[in-house]
Order: C-alpha cells, then structure tokens, then sequence
C-alpha cells in the first residue's frame, strides 16, 4: 500500500501544476441515438490508460490521502472505461445499461470536502467517482438522489497542505438525460443540465455556457458582399460567418468551438454516423505537442501529441469506440456482447504497439 501511495503521490504532483485538457461534446442522431464523445490531452508524460472491464457485482475499495482504506461498495454493474494515471481510476466509461459517466480536470475552481481520517469509512475520493456511479446507478436521477449521500474527498493532500487538483463530471444516461456536476466552495455539490451538449474543463459551467453570448455573431456559411464607402467588401474565402471563432485551446475558446461546431453539424442519421461525426468534430481539438511549452527543450520526448485517447460512446446502443496518440484506427467494444455476469474484472491494454500503422499502396 505504501508503495502504491507514492506513485500515485507522484502523479499527482504533476498534476498539481498541470492540468489535462478535455473537450466533450454530446450527439442525437435522427433516430434517438444519445452519444457521449470527449478528447484527454497531458502533455507532460504518458498518462499510461488502459482499457478496464468490470464484471458486475464487483467489490469496491476507494482508498484515502495518505493510503488507508475508504468507502467500500459492492457494485450493480457491469461497465467498460479507459483509466486515468491508475488503473482503478476511470475517466471514462459506460456501463452495461447505457450510462455514461465522465471526468473534466477543473483546476482553480473545483474544492471538495476535507478529509477527515474519522470518516474514512463514508468516504470515496473525486477519483473514484466515475467507477462508483457506473458501478451503482442506471439513471441520470438516481446519480442526482445519491450524490450527497457520500463524501467525496481529494485524492491527494501533499505534504503543505495543498491538495491534488479536482475534477466535475458530465453524466448521462440512455434516455438522454445529460447533467454536469461541480463540487465548489468545500464540498457544496452543484448540478446544471447540460442542454448545449458541450464540456470542457474551468471555469465553471454556467460561467461558460453565458460565455457563449459573446459569440451570439457567429454562424455556419459565407457572408454576402456588399459595398461600404464606395469600396466593395467581400469574403477570400468559405465559412467567412465564423470569422472570430477562437481558435486556441484554452478551456473557454474550446468550449465556443465545440458548441459551434456541434450547433451547426448536420444531424446523424443513426449510431454509426453519429459516432463518426463525433469523432470528426474531436479531430479539431486534437493538441499538438508543444503548443504548452515555452522552452521546447522540455517538451517530453516520448509523446507525439497532446491528445492521448478519444471516445465516443453509444448509450443507446451500448458501444465504446476510442482510438489513441499511437493508433487513429476507431476500435470498438460492444457491451451487449459482454457477459458481465461471469467475467473476471480485466486490465486490457489500449494498442499493442505504440506505432501508428499504415499501408503502402504499390502502383504497377
């Protein structure tokens, strides 16, 4: 346990500093298909994810600050996620009824309840949120009814005091029902309906989603030409309406992209178009490496971008599709075909290799 408490120490010291970048956006398609689909950018190291299978009626230990043990739970159901710096940490996920649960880095604005050593036992940190809502609940409401229920604690408190950076996290369900949650001010636990289908990290959401007033100007096409002052105006090119679309990858500028491109996408016929087109429209918040750096001999040598995984989930369907920093092949994972009553909880790598592959076309 102590060995593990101080990997995990390091981590999030990092973390501390840095934070990840996310950007999620949610789809229906015409024929009521709910898709959840997000990016998950560090640029500081390989966050080492994995792909986590959990069978159902699996037992649960959410562990403390300093390694003791927490709340322990024993779960419902079955889901499948990909991890976050430990394997028992899940950023993502669905599970086997169709909700999806997600987390969002949210420095500076996040603050959860202290920890107390006394209550231990009532106790599960932000890191573990992710798995105790897949593993427990099947709808948005039954999240909202049991959130205050449990203490929700920093997964690190450092040596001075400080602790770990927090998160808040978008749920959905299958029937469509879509919430964000931010815990502020010590542990005082809001939840927002998530109506632009848009996520990324801080500041809060209700501060972005009126941030989106100042680009009330922006619209899909072209703009038409006109004369001002006897000097004829006219666009150089297409898609002159978005002109003043941020185009940096700051939370805020992100948060304006992904609701202008999601607002003006034609609707998805069915799932498949639908987690394609979320896919496409994640390609434009893909980081390159280097873009955080200042000084690029500190760029890390062993990433090739920012962006280290996608997903994108059909709830209704029940299918987990991502791809990786290594590998932009879609691969997929249909829960209906898991039979989470008898497997055994499995660790799966993301890629056997860490190299993008490709096929040379030889012309005769």
């Amino acid at each position: 346990m102590k060995k593990y408490y101080i990997g995990l120490l390091s981590c999030f010291a990092l973390l501390a500093t840095n934070s990840e970048a996310c950007t999620g956006i949610t789809i229906k398609t015409k024929d009521n298909k709910q898709i959840q689909a997000r990016t998950i950018e560090w640029g500081e190291n390989v966050l080492k994810s994995n792909i986590i299978v959990t069978p159902r009626d699996y037992k649960y230990q959410a562990i403390m600050p300093k390694g003791e043990n927490g709340y322990s739970w024993k779960g419902r159901y079955g889901f499948v996620g990909a991890s976050l710096v430990d394997d028992n940490y899940i950023g993502e996920g669905v599970n086997e009824v169709g909700l999806s649960a997600g987390m969002f880095f949210f420095p500076h604005y996040g603050s959860l309840e202290k920890y107390l050593p006394e209550k231990a036992s009532e106790s599960i940190t932000d890191m573990n949120l992710v798995s105790w809502i897949l593993s427990n609940f099947s709808t948005v409401d039954e999240v909202k009814e049991a959130i205050t229920k449990i203490r929700i604690v920093p997964v690190m408190v450092f040596d001075d005091g400080n602790v770990s950076p927090t998160a808040h996290w978008r749920v959905s369900d299958a029937k469509g029902n879509n919430i964000v949650i931010e815990i502020v001010n010590g542990g005082e636990i809001k939840i927002y309906d998530n109506k632009v289908g848009v996520m990324t990290n801080s500041p809060d959401f209700e501060w972005q989603t009126t941030n989106l007033n100042n680009y009330v100007h922006l619209r899909s096409g072209g703009v038409p030409t006109y004369d001002g002052n006897g000097q004829k105006l006219f666009s150089f090119g297409m898609g002159a309406g978005a002109l003043g679309l941020p185009g940096d990858v700051t939370p805020p500028s992100r948060f304006v992209r992904a609701f202008f491109y999601l607002s003006t996408a034609p609707v998805a016929e069915n799932g498949y178009s639908g987690v394609v087109q979320a896919f496409q429209i994640l390609n434009n918040f893909d980081i390159p490496i280097g873009v955080e750096y200042q000084n690029k001999n500190e760029i890390p040598k062993d990433l090739i971008t920012a962006t280290q995984w996608t997903t994108a989930i059909n709830q209704t369907d029940r299918e987990f599709y991502y791809k990786t920093m290594y590998n932009s092949e879609i691969r997929k994972i249909d829960l209906k075909k898991i039979d989470f009553e008898n497997i055994n909880y499995q660790i799966l790598p993301m890629e056997k290799y860490k190299i993008q592959p490709h096929r040379e076309i030889l012309i005769k």
